[in-house]
């Protein structure tokens, strides 16, 4: 293991920041790395730790920003243009890498992501309850009086008996959450809605009276009820968070997959990408070698 990852993905799992890990789990002499050698990647492309050179690092990096995407797991075979002789790997995610120096890899890519937020408003019983349950789903539970507000939560549950509702519900829909759920019954959840002006799109990101219908009658059955139309929202619907700012591709030219001109390679963007701008135009490359060689043939302004 490369000295400090370790730390480092604890300190990521703390701030909240997905990432993958990636750990060499074959390498083919003559290829630089070992079995056991691991890397950190994070949303914007950026690699900590070793795992081969900078044309293998191109392939995990698209590998990877992949798997943090659909967060599956990935065994990733990078084999040289020509291999023939590594052994094969049922399931297997397989890219001919043209500008390998030579050794096939086999890396598992792990995407950690931090689990669901919800932002949980109000002191009422049924809100203890669902903060209480929340962590036995992997579901975080930030409250009402948190200064972070709702941003970046994947569902909002206002439990406020009748305190600061509307404004609540609104601070979720600024923020752009797409599941909102009033803790109300029919009659009342009718009126505080109808009060606030709300378009037929933020109407429809707003559940009320929240939580599946199961003849829940206790603070725990109605949480319970109200967790599982979240759970299913997140694996049916595919709900996510809101102003996910961590997702690939959102930072400057990060995420962007081009080709380089060179070799043919696919080549994921990322800050230390190999870069030229000629006539105007970005062309990002696999290698020094390859931006070396296009800038040969004409290339100007190596940046």
């Amino acid at each position: 293991m490369v000295s400090g990852i370790p730390a480092r993905m604890r300190e990521l799992v703390a701030d909240r920041v997905p990432f993958v890990h990636a750990v060499v789990v074959r390498a083919q002499f003559p290829t630089s790395v070992s079995a056991g050698d691991d890397a950190i990647i994070l949303p914007d492309g950026s690699i900590e730790g070793f795992v081969g050179g900078q044309c293998a690092e191109n392939s995990v990096r698209t590998a990877a920003l992949g798997a943090l995407e659909d967060g599956h797991t990935v065994l990733l075979r990078v084999l040289p243009e020509g291999e023939r002789e590594f052994p094969a790997s049922p399931g297997a995610q397989v890219v001919v890498n043209p500008c390998l120096s030579g050794g096939a890899l086999e890396i598992f890519l792990h995407p950690l992501l931090p689990p669901p937020v919800i932002w949980v408003v109000g002191d009422s019983p049924i809100a203890e309850a669902l903060a209480g349950l929340a962590g036995h789903l992997d579901l975080a539970v930030r409250r009402g009086s948190d200064a972070e507000g709702p941003v970046g939560v994947t569902a909002a549950i206002v439990s406020s008996h009748g305190r600061g509702e509307a404004a609540a519900i609104r601070a979720a829909l600024d923020a752009g959450v797409g599941f909102i759920g009033l803790v109300a019954g029919r009659r009342r959840g009718t009126a505080v809605l109808a009060q606030m002006d709300l378009t037929e799109a933020e109407r429809r990101r707003i559940h009320s009276p929240a939580g599946l219908e199961i003849g829940a009658r206790t603070a725990s059955e109605i949480a319970l009820s109200i967790l599982a139309q979240i759970v299913a929202a997140i694996r049916t619907e595919e709900l996510t968070a809101a102003a996910a700012a961590w997702r690939p591709g959102t930072a400057a030219g990060a995420g962007a997959q081009v080709v380089d001109p060179v070799c043919g390679m696919t080549v994921t963007v990322s800050p230390d990408t190999p870069h030229l701008l000629v006539d105007g135009e970005d062309v990002w490359f696999c290698g020094p070698g390859c931006r070396q060689r296009h800038a040969g043939a004409g290339g100007r302004k190596d940046r």
